[in-house]
């Protein structure tokens, strides 16, 4: 029996079946009325995240977090742009998902959805690949509820980045769930979301080692 089975099978079993649908389709309709509020007023300069009907606005980020966020980007739009493979976001690209809206502390999407983009677009699809920096106040929901919705919604890639420990956890889709496939703070980490991109652990982390990264990336 499934994780899905488990959940529905009690309330499909009882007489109150009827009720409880409606009770759904009610919370339902009242979250989705919240939603659409929440994605009109959002303010460009907040970071805020849309999940299981409540708005979390998020603390500005620690000095470590933001240079981890830069390091990977920087990395990753080099990459991708040198080689035309699609479009890096960092931050306040709101990813909307079924039921919740993400900002991924940076993304990736392929040629097939970034094509489809405009310069005006404020809503995104599920990327390729999705990086979360992990910090005290967010692991939680990073390895809770985003994991298990981005897999859902078949983000083929996740990282986790730890800067209190240097440490990277790459996980992969298998079906619509992750697997870990590696985790260490050194050695390299090679993307299968970003078609040949081999990266050092390190230059994540490190100023000096992401510089000497940078120029093997663009020599």
């Amino acid at each position: 029996m499934s994780a899905l089975d488990v959940l529905i099978d009690p309330i499909l079993r009882s007489p109150r079946l009827p009720q409880a649908v409606a009770a759904l389709d009610r919370a339902l309709a009242e979250e989705q009325c919240r939603r659409e509020r929440f994605v009109d007023e959002v303010c460009e300069n907040q970071k805020a995240e849309f999940i299981d009907g409540e708005v979390i606005v998020h603390s500005p980020a620690s000095f470590s977090h933001g240079v981890v966020s830069g390091n990977v980007a920087g990395l990753l739009r080099t990459y991708v742009n040198r080689h035309a493979l699609g479009v890096v976001l960092v931050e306040k690209a709101m990813v909307a998902l079924t039921r919740n809206n993400y900002e991924p502390d940076v993304c990736f999407f392929g040629v097939a959805k970034s094509s489809l983009f405009s310069a005006d677009q404020r809503l995104f699809p599920a990327p390729d690949l999705v990086v979360e920096i992990l910090s005290p106040s967010t692991q939680g929901v990073d390895r809770g509820v985003k994991m298990q919705d981005y897999a859902l919604h078949g983000v083929d890639e996740y990282w986790l980045l730890a800067p209190s420990t240097a440490t990277v956890e790459q996980y992969l889709l298998n079906g619509d769930a992750y697997e870990l496939n590696s985790k260490g703070s050194s050695g390299q980490i090679t993307s299968r979301a970003i078609a040949g991109l081999v990266l050092p652990v390190p230059a994540l982390f490190d100023e000096a080692q992401n510089l000497a990264a940078l120029r093997a990336l663009l020599a």
